[in-house]
């Protein structure tokens, strides 16, 4: 049976962290502090870097830390979900990304390396990589948010997410696309759809405000109460505070946990608490340098490993 949530993530450790130029045409989260020391920025992304890492290790997740390298520099290496997504069939993805120095995220030996010594076994990668030639884009598990129970695909059309793209990941894993347009408080298209909704197991949360196209929300949540999510709907406030920006995990013994930055949990309120209470424990942890700089928040920063570990088949 496939799960909705896995208790591994891969995340990359930053050693060049800063604002990205290249991204912050099309993404309008990214708040850059021009007079900050980039050795200093750098420095408090690492150490919020670290402490994410420690609250998800200390909530029974397992944390595959990769360390990002210098040459060539990937201001944005933090958030590995843009470029790769895993599958408990054994599938890897790898994705086209619209900035250039993105696309040099891109590792394979993640593929063949990393993975492989943690444990896990790879029985195909599948790359959509050279759309880029093409301009068309789909950047991973923030262009997607993926109902893995249910085998559905949510997108939000923007620069960064194209049709084409979104097809041919469907039809080659077998997903059911439901297509829609978000844009934000301004009226500019929502660069990823990470960033509006997050999918659990039994809920969703989601900014309908967002989707302005009332057939287009009405679809969206009728694919989401038909497949028994109760909605948390959090408000452009809150979106703006990435409190869409969340994934839900499992602990190693079982328990279903829902990743956050600080921002996110308080600016939550104490209703919306009570129904994800009932679903996981929240954990959170502050990273607001992060999220400031590059625009993105928790849910960019892991990757999900669903690919089964060699023991598992003895």
């Amino acid at each position: 049976m496939v799960a909705q949530s896995t208790s591994t993530v891969l995340m990359v450790r930053p050693v060049a962290f800063q604002s990205n130029p290249l991204t912050a045409a099309s993404n309008s989260f990214q708040n850059h502090d021009a007079d900050a020391a980039i050795e200093v920025v750098q420095a408090q992304a690492l150490g919020e870097f670290e402490g994410l890492v420690a609250a998800l290790q200390n909530a029974g997740v397992e944390v595959i830390v990769v360390d990002d390298k210098h040459e060539p520099h990937t201001p944005d290496a933090v958030f590995p979900n843009n470029w790769i997504s895993t599958h408990s069939d054994g599938t890897v993805v790898t994705y086209p990304m619209m900035a250039n120095n993105r696309r040099l995220e891109r590792r394979r030996d993640v593929m063949d390396k990393v993975l492989p010594q943690a444990g896990f076994d790879i029985a195909k990668i599948v790359d959509f990589s050279p759309a880029e030639r093409k301009e068309q884009f789909l950047e991973g598990t923030g262009s997607l948010v993926l109902d893995r129970v249910n085998g559905i695909a949510y997108a939000c059309l923007a620069p960064r997410t194209h049709p084409a793209v979104l097809d041919n990941f469907a039809s080659s894993l077998d997903y059911k696309v439901v297509l829609f347009t978000a844009v934000d408080r301004q009226g500019q298209q929502i660069y990823h759809t990470n960033v509006l909704m997050c999918i659990g197991t039994g809920y969703s949360v989601i900014c309908t405000q967002a989707i302005a196209d009332e057939a287009e929300r009405d679809q969206v949540l009728d694919s989401l109460h038909t497949t028994g999510h109760e909605i948390v709907d959090i408000s452009y406030a809150q979106l703006e505070q990435f409190a869409g920006n969340m994934l839900e995990l499992m602990s190693a013994e079982g328990d279903r946990l829902l990743a956050m930055s600080q921002r996110a949990a308080d600016c939550l309120t104490a209703a919306q608490k009570e129904v994800l209470s009932q679903y996981v424990n929240i954990v959170s942890a502050p990273i607001n340098v992060i999220e400031d700089n590059a625009g993105g928040s928790v849910r960019c920063m892991l990757a999900e490993v669903f690919l089964q570990k060699a023991t598992d088949f003895s």
